[in-house]
């Protein structure tokens, strides 16, 4: 007997979150073996991370586990966001239309531009000089 189980990948920057929900858990989020209270310091964070579920309003009645890696906070709060957007959409096929037009299934596409070769960053320039 095989436990029911949903997966989604999120990603935003260079973060990549992969989102494992499990209906009928005890309800907590726990992102790479914590839970998410105590993995993200900042509570806004956290709030972003678990906005999907709660905008649903199915808290409690999955468990999510996640495993989160690359970019800081704010892209992997982003990355857990899409990929649990994703998972849920896998478990309850009806969700999509609530979560499509609140923005969760879209993945942000904004990257950091690169650092250009003999420049100071990806915008700024050295100081011209005439003379």
């Amino acid at each position: 007997m095989a436990i029911e189980q949903y997966w989604g990948t999120g990603r935003r920057k260079t973060s990549v979150a992969r989102v494992r929900i499990i209906p009928g858990g005890e309800g907590g989020i726990i992102v790479n073996k914590k839970p998410i209270t105590e993995y993200f310091q900042r509570a806004d964070h956290w709030q972003a991370a678990q906005r999907p579920i709660e905008h649903v309003e199915k808290v409690g009645e999955y468990a999510v586990l996640v495993n989160v890696k690359g970019g800081g906070h704010t892209g992997q709060a982003g990355a857990i966001s899409h990929g649990l957007a994703r998972a849920l959409v896998k478990a309850e096929e009806s969700l999509k239309l609530s979560l499509k037009k609140a923005g969760f299934l879209t993945r942000d596409a904004r990257m950091v531009e690169r650092k250009k070769y003999g420049q100071k960053g990806a915008r700024a320039r050295f100081q011209f000089s005439k003379r």
